[in-house]
């Protein structure tokens, strides 16, 4: 073939190349909603009409000054890095209890929560006095979310919720209320909104509260005038426990107890959920056993911890349980506080 005729196979060749990579980039793009806002994510928030009808909402609804907020938005940024953290995998994944329980209950976290325990024993029996919460469960949250206040998260929140409330559409609404509790927050605190960090989701300080928590929640326990949850272990520790409260801790009750499953009847329970609506007292009908650790009316609900591999583990979740969930809508979460709460107050020395 002569030389001259090769130009024809090598055109086809790159328009070929080039519809492909177009395709692939669009099929990319249309398949990834949280990330379909990134092409107007370069420029300034500010600069954006999506933000500037929630500056008019923010000006409207709560006196904000709109020079300001514009001028706050000019300087918040968008993460990348924070819609691939947020944004679920492709293929899910299997549960697996062991692996996400060995996060947690390591010697090291055990150790350094009998120390924690005993250095903010003041402020945990405190807590505990006021709220009704055990010191342990108060910990063992504090040890699951930040490691006793060692990782509270290296991203701006203003960055985090604006890319979250701008440029996630799966969750667009919730992070633009977070968005809306955090500037109040702010504003009421009198805190550089620019210079408060927090995890990826926009969740702030020591008990990893969201802004929305933070105005319901937060309580003073130190008494120094200051809702203060990045710096005061003793604010921290007052709100988780006001918290749990809140939202419907019995005090003295237990929150779980290992049960065994046979049969098919047991899979009814587990189709109703996390949430205590039947009676421990009808556990045996479902062909659930075990050592019951509270009354036959108590309100309980079945609890599975699959692991690939190995048996699941049962748990017979009461209604401190379902509390915990509240923290973390994970029962997995629910049942590595437990755990390391157990931990913790073995691991801690005699009063």
């Amino acid at each position: 073939m002569s030389p001259h005729c090769t130009w024809w196979p090598l055109a086809r060749r790159w328009a070929l190349s080039f519809t492909l990579s177009f395709a692939l980039s669009f099929f990319l793009w249309s398949a990834q909603p949280s990330v379909a806002g990134a092409a107007n994510a370069a420029a300034r928030y500010a600069e954006r009409e999506d933000v500037r009808e929630f500056i008019d909402e923010m000006v409207d609804r709560h006196g904000f000054a709109r020079s300001e907020l514009r001028a706050l938005f000019s300087r918040a940024r968008f993460q990348p890095a924070i819609i691939k953290a947020i944004t679920p995998p492709t293929q899910a994944r299997a549960k697996s209890w062991q692996a996400y329980r060995a996060l947690f209950l390591t010697p090291q976290r055990i150790a350094a929560g009998a120390e924690f325990r005993l250095q903010h024993r003041e402020a945990l029996a405190r807590a505990t006095a006021l709220y009704g919460v055990p010191e342990e469960i108060i910990v063992a949250i504090i040890g699951v979310e930040t490691v006793y206040g060692r990782n509270m998260g290296s991203y701006r929140v203003i960055d985090a919720l604006s890319t979250l409330a701008f440029d996630y559409r799966p969750r667009a609404e919730f992070f633009r209320t977070e968005l809306e509790h955090f500037l109040l927050f702010a504003r009421d605190a009198g805190i550089d909104t620019l210079a408060l960090k927090g995890s990826y989701a926009g969740a702030i300080g020591i008990p990893q509260f969201m802004p929305g928590s933070y105005r319901r929640y937060a309580v003073d326990l130190d008494g120094d005038g200051k809702l203060d949850l990045s710096a005061s272990f003793a604010d921290a520790i007052g709100s988780v426990a006001n918290f749990l409260k809140s939202h419907g801790w019995e005090t003295g009750q237990p929150v779980a107890f290992p049960v065994q499953v046979d049969g098919e009847r047991y899979r009814k329970l587990l189709d109703a959920g996390i949430k205590p609506i039947y009676r421990c007292g009808d556990l045996a009908s479902f062909e659930v056993s075990g050592s019951v650790e509270a009354g036959p009316d108590a309100p309980c609900a079945l609890i599975d911890l699959p692991t690939p591999g190995e048996a699941t583990q049962y748990l017979a979740g009461l209604n401190n349980f379902y509390v915990l969930t509240r923290y973390n809508r994970s029962s997995m979460y629910a049942a590595a506080v437990l755990e390391l709460a157990q931990a913790v107050s073995a691991a801690s020395p005699t009063q």
